[in-house]
């Protein structure tokens, strides 16, 4: 998942002293009676499969092995055939483990491709009120690493899955789901991985992947389901003032780091201009339907014509600049030697989320024009994975409209643009329509993901195993 979202507040009130106890307990009857027509059979074993992923260390340094074989046993026990599923890895990084699994249809189509990760990011128990690699619950919260990012969706997958085929279902179209490794470090172990070695088991004409989009919730209320339909593009530069250096007590006027911070100045003025897509303009359209006064009047202005002076005025939030333009920032810093020498060398970072549709070359000659000096190096970091955005198609559209509304009717539905990013950049590149399709509602000022106490709450978790499983079943029986 995206890892630059803030940190979250709980998303109910009133949040009494957290008191951990043991997953033995069954699932609050609390949780049960506010999920709508969720299927409290399903819920003893999406719960105990969280625990158990959520027990299983999958950062980076361990792998995702131990995980993948354990979704291989719950795979099998529930009736799949080995032929069925696929346990694949590179040959240079085997503890990378991705499982493959299909539920074979009546080939009316090209199969849908469900996704999701099984690697985390690392936790340290000495910073969290709770073990970290033990799911607890706690007040209505189950805590964990990977509850959110995503093993709690990896959870309602696999669930859903192995319900649908309990029931004899068999799709319009196959139902591939992969469980897959890196994610979260180089993503090379993962989908990429699968698309350039074992492409013919993962190819699909829909794609939904479950580490983007999803529910918005703040204060006990439900604001809107966004399906993502594309994600901002991940480059990063390196700028570099290079210099003879010397002794410092005799100090010279080109001075490798004041060279460097005069050109950091000017990226941090630098501003690109708006730039919507029909993601972007449909989301402020359905989104002023939400908001009031002169918010909402400047996001219908934006969404009919870019106008500048609502654009300016909505730019001032962080959230919505990000959503108007590709944006470039500062992110590392280093220069210089020894305490008592001129630098030699002086070097940032800046890192840029672009626009789909904007091609990379255009940013950085925007970069260079700003920094205005020859004699500063900019250069790529490293190659950089374009990622088209995915049309917002009246038949997707409908997909989630219909999903999402059969368990909260009314509720608004609309397309979104992730500013982060997520493995969807390597389906789309692949020519593969992808849509972000998270299950588990959460509140925007209380994301835990890649921090202490990361956590969903069960009242969610319960739910979004319910709309996992309405979702699979509805993609797989589109023609």
């Amino acid at each position: 998942m995206m890892p630059n979202r803030p940190a979250r507040r709980a998303p109910f009130p009133g949040k009494a002293r957290i008191a951990a106890r043991s997953l033995s307990h069954a699932i609050p009857a609390l949780a049960l009676l506010f999920a709508p027509a969720v299927r409290a059979q399903d819920l003893p074993a999406a719960r105990a499969t969280l625990a158990e992923l959520v027990g299983i260390n999958t950062v980076q340094k361990n792998g995702t092995r131990v995980a993948a074989q354990a979704v291989i046993r719950r795979l099998r026990a529930a009736g799949f055939p080995d032929s069925d599923i696929r346990l694949l890895a590179p040959d240079a990084a085997p503890d990378q483990a991705n499982v493959v699994v299909r539920l074979r249809g009546k080939g009316a189509g090209k199969p849908v491709l469900f996704l999701a990760h099984l690697d985390v990011v690392e936790a340290l128990p000495q910073d969290w009120t709770h073990d970290p690699f033990t799911l607890t619950e706690a007040d209505g919260w189950y805590y964990g690493r990977g509850t959110m990012d995503i093993k709690g969706e990896v959870a309602a997958i696999l669930t859903a899955l192995i319900r649908l085929k309990q029931e004899g279902f068999v799709p319009e179209r196959d139902i591939i789901v992969a469980f897959t490794a890196d994610e979260e470090v180089t993503d090379y172990d993962g989908v990429d991985f699968l698309l350039k070695t074992h492409r013919g088991l993962i190819d699909a004409g829909l794609v939904l992947n479950a580490d983007a989009g999803g529910g918005t919730i703040r204060d006990g209320r439900r604001l809107f389901y966004g399906f993502q339909t594309s994600e901002k593009i991940y480059a990063a530069f390196e700028v570099e003032a290079t210099n003879p250096g010397g002794h410092s007590s005799v100090p010279r006027p080109d001075n490798a780091i004041y060279r460097l911070a005069h050109a950091l100045e000017r990226i941090e003025g630098l501003r690109f201009p708006v730039h919507l897509t029909d993601t972007t303009r449909a989301y402020f359209t359905r989104t002023a339907a939400l908001e009031q006064g002169q918010t909402a009047i400047d996001m219908r202005a934006v969404a009919r014509s870019a106008d500048r002076q609502a654009a300016d005025r909505l730019s001032m939030n962080p959230e919505r600049n990000a959503n108007l333009r590709t944006t470039c920032v500062a992110t590392q810093l280093s220069g210089g030697h020894a305490e008592n020498a001129l630098p030699q060398r002086a070097k940032a970072t800046v890192q840029c989320r672009v626009i789909p549709g904007e091609r990379i070359e255009e940013v950085k000659a925007a970069l260079a024009e700003a920094i205005g000096d020859p004699g500063i190096a900019l250069t790529e970091i490293r190659p950089v994975v374009p990622s088209p955005e995915s049309p917002p198609t009246p038949e997707v559209t409908a997909l989630f409209t219909q999903t999402v509304q059969s368990m909260w009717p009314g509720l608004t539905v609309m397309p979104v643009m992730d500013t982060g990013g997520s493995d969807s950049v390597y389906t789309r590149a692949a020519g593969m329509p992808t849509y972000g399709a998270m299950s588990i509602f959460y509140d925007p000022d209380d994301i835990r993901a890649h921090g202490r106490d990361e956590r969903i709450s069960v009242r969610a978790f319960a739910e979004g195993v319910e709309f996992t499983y309405r979702l699979m079943k509805a993609a797989a029986l589109m023609r």
